[in-house]
């Protein structure tokens, strides 16, 4: 991997961490796997499992999610293919701190908007048990996966999957009733797309860009949201290196950026008061 010049983007910081990780989860080993059994010899068949995933991760810049089929967030499983982007939102923080101090009591229903693999709702639903959770994508394939996800979660009965154009096809009867609406939206704009290292061209383009700024998703979030949200809902929406984009298309507004002890950046909040105060 380091001849190769691989990339460590998707859930792994350097390449020894991200080769242990694929290398055990190749031979369905724990991650705790205990060190007096690092002398055992490999069977022919796991020898060529391991050198054909190495093959696709190194020569093909195939992510090790992909590969091996599951990612993890927010400490959770997750089922993930090239239909999904690979879970790595610092949003995760976010939800294992609860929000706080952003939502004002706890959220009765929440909306996971463009959710790909449902991690990001699937996640607070684990947070906030007696929450509903409603996850929506534009992309049929990008809900499947989230499927599998729910049904491996056991979450059917709190988490309701939606295939939506942004807000398009929610029920009417859904306005104003969101205490909190996260997003992880496309984001990336144009000139990032150009440079973006070989492994992320593995991912689904359509969860990544988002024209010429990075923005063109974001801008319709923020002038429709507002209908959907509750009195003291809050928006929270990530947009990672569009941030600068974000403040100079709508320099009026006082976005509220959030801070992350374990990395990550370009994630704001709004609320809906704000949001309800403007056209957008």
């Amino acid at each position: 991997m380091n001849k190769a010049s691989a990339f460590c983007g998707h859930g792994f910081d350097n390449t020894w961490d991200e080769s242990v990780g694929l290398v055990l989860q190749v031979l369905d080993l724990p991650w705790d796997f205990d060190r007096d059994m690092w002398s055992c010899h490999l069977t022919k068949q796991e020898r060529t499992a391991v050198s054909d995933a190495i093959e696709r991760r190194v020569a093909g810049r195939v992510p090790s999610a992909y590969i091996t089929g599951k990612a993890y967030f927010c400490g959770l499983p997750f089922n993930v293919d090239e239909r999904v982007l690979v879970p790595r939102s610092p949003i995760s923080e976010l939800i294992e701190h609860g929000f706080s101090p952003w939502l004002v009591t706890q959220p009765k229903r929440i909306m996971d908007l463009c959710t790909g693999s449902a991690c990001i709702g699937i996640a607070c639903a684990y947070a906030f048990p007696d929450a509903q959770v409603d996850c929506l994508d534009v992309s049929a394939d990008a809900l499947a996966v989230a499927q599998l996800n729910v049904d491996s979660h056991n979450m059917d009965e709190q988490v309701t999957l939606f295939q939506s154009d942004v807000f398009e096809a929610l029920p009417q009867n859904l306005s104003g009733t969101y205490d909190l609406i996260v997003s992880n939206p496309p984001y990336v704009d144009q000139q990032d797309i150009d440079a973006m290292p070989a492994e992320y061209h593995k991912e689904p383009m359509l969860g990544l860009a988002s024209g010429e700024d990075g923005l063109d998703i974001t801008r319709q979030i923020l002038r429709e949201a507002g209908t959907w949200l509750s009195p003291d809902g809050v928006l929270i929406v990530e947009v990672g290196n569009s941030g600068e984009a974000l403040e100079a298309a709508y320099p009026d507004v006082a976005f509220t950026w959030l801070e992350f002890e374990h990395g990550g950046h370009g994630v704001f909040m709004v609320t809906a008061a704000q949001l309800q105060s403007r056209e957008w």
